[in-house]
C-alpha cells in the first residue's frame, strides 16, 4: 500500500446521506477478483442514464467537479452491505479522501485497509463545504501527520483519528504489513518454544 501523509486536491460535493455500498459499486459489477478497474462503475446506476449517456443531473458529472480527488458527502457515508469493494472503486476512480460527517463503520474500516482517507468533520463545516462545492471548483489541503485539513482561505481544520490506521497509512501499511513489523518477536518466540 501506498504511504499517505499529506494530500492536496480539488472537491467533488455530493449532498446525500445514507450513501450505501449497493451505490458507490452496484453489485453487477463484482465479479472481478482483483482491486482494480472498479473505478469505471463508481456511482454507475447515479453517473449513467440507461442508455449509458453520462446523468447531466448528478453531482460527480459536473465540469467542476470532473477529476477531483477529494470527495464530500453528507451523513452516514458507506453504509449497507460489507463489500470492500466500495473503498476499492473509489480508489481506483481517484478519490484519496472521503470527508463526511459520519461513517457506515464497515466501510469506515475498508477505507483504511485500502489507502483511502475517511475524515469525519463537523456537520457544519461539511455542509458549508458541500454547498459551496456545488457551485464551483475548490481545493482543499489534508496533512496526515499534522491531523489537519485546510482550506483556500488558509483557515485550518482539526480532525481526529485513531492513532493505528494513521500510522498503517503513514506508513503505507496493510493489516499484514503490520504484523510483519514484529517479525522479529515472533521469531523470538517461535524459537523459545
Amino acid at each position: 500500500m501506498e504511504a499517505f501523509r499529506e494530500h492536496q486536491g480539488s472537491v467533488a460535493a455530493l449532498p446525500y446521506v445514507n450513501v450505501d455500498t449497493d451505490q458507490i459499486i452496484p453489485k453487477q459489477f463484482l465479479k472481478r477478483v482483483e482491486r482494480t478497474g472498479f473505478g469505471q462503475f463508481l456511482f454507475f446506476n447515479w453517473r449513467f442514464l440507461d442508455d449509458n449517456r453520462e446523468n447531466p443531473d448528478f453531482p460527480l458529472n459536473q465540469p467542476h467537479m470532473k477529476g477531483a480527488s477529494i470527495l464530500i458527502s453528507d451523513h452516514n457515508f458507506g453504509c449497507g452491505s460489507s463489500r470492500e469493494h466500495a473503498a476499492w472503486a473509489l480508489k481506483d476512480y481517484g478519490f484519496q479522501v472521503v470527508i463526511a460527517p459520519s461513517f457506515g463503520d464497515i466501510f469506515y474500516n475498508n477505507s483504511f485497509k485500502n489507502g483511502l482517507l475517511p475524515l469525519r468533520m463537523p456537520e457544519t463545516l461539511v455542509q458549508s463545504w458541500l454547498e459551496k462545492g456545488q457551485s464551483h471548483s475548490f481545493q482543499l489541503h489534508v496533512n496526515l501527520q499534522e491531523q489537519t485539513v485546510t482550506d483556500e482561505s488558509g483557515a485550518i481544520h482539526t480532525f481526529e483519528i485513531d492513532p493505528y490506521w494513521k500510522n498503517m497509512l503513514v506508513y503505507g501499511l496493510d493489516e499484514i504489513g503490520v504484523t510483519l513489523q514484529y517479525e522479529d518477536y515472533i521469531r523470538a518466540y517461535e524459537k523459545a518454544e
